[in-house]
């Protein structure tokens, strides 16, 4: 029988091992999959305010940066053109290929007088992407970007996972999660009728398909001690 991907439940053990993904000549990539709701991006900016907070010598606190995957979502524009506004969310929805393109820009360490590589972000005030809006300076070693799809088996997935040093999967308990999404989707706009129909008919599917990478993961992160 295969072992399974190593699980840990203690924050400082996550910290200690993102700090040896940049030890090499190259920018460290390390990713955060994990279903709608899980609390990937909780986890990955405690991630890096941590690592900021104590730089390896001779660097400072831009040395780690957050690039989320949620940047690479599909304009509405577009999504209307293709059909698929009302899966917005769903693994077609996103420009995987320019994600992965990307993060193979960002392996390549650039010079001290370089200018930035700026990332897109997704702002759910508009719910739309938003070009320019994450510096990655020069002197930043490791990159850590969340996203649902990291570890999908689809070819333009793999070619996403295959970037990075390490895919991380962080699970949480099923009945928070599902309680996070629907306070998200209603923060946002939505009533609480029409939050749970999208969490059930939309966050779901996608879930489900985004569970099926648990196994491909580097690691299993079960912890709940990390800093909100």
């Amino acid at each position: 029988m295969t072992a399974g991907p190593e699980r840990i439940e203690r924050f400082d053990e996550l910290v200690r091992r993102a700090r040896t993904l940049a030890g090499g000549r190259r920018r460290g990539l390390l990713g955060v999959a994990g279903a709608p709701g899980a609390g990937k991006t909780t986890l990955a900016h405690a991630l890096v305010r941590a690592l900021a907070a104590a730089p390896p010598a001779g660097l400072a606190a831009d040395w780690v940066a957050h690039v989320p995957m949620d940047g690479f979502h599909l304009a509405d524009v577009e999504l209307d053109r293709l059909g698929r506004r009302d899966r917005k969310g769903a693994p077609d929805t996103f420009d995987a290929s320019g994600y992965a393109e990307f993060l193979r820009r960002l392996r390549h360490t650039p010079g001290a007088g370089d200018p930035p590589v700026y990332a897109p972000a997704f702002d759910r005030e508009i719910e739309q992407p938003v070009a320019g809006s994450v510096p990655v300076h020069p002197a930043c070693r490791l990159v850590v970007s969340e996203g649902n799809y990291l570890l999908v088996d689809a070819p333009r997935w793999r070619a996403v996972r295959a970037e990075f040093d390490e895919v991380w999967f962080h699970e949480t308990d099923e009945a928070l999660r599902l309680e996070r999404l629907v306070a998200r989707h209603v923060r946002f706009g939505k009533n609480p009728e029409r939050a749970r129909a999208w969490v059930e008919a939309t966050d779901e599917p996608n879930a489900r398909l985004v569970a099926a990478g648990r196994a491909r993961a580097d690691l299993v992160v079960a912890c709940a001690d990390f800093p909100a």
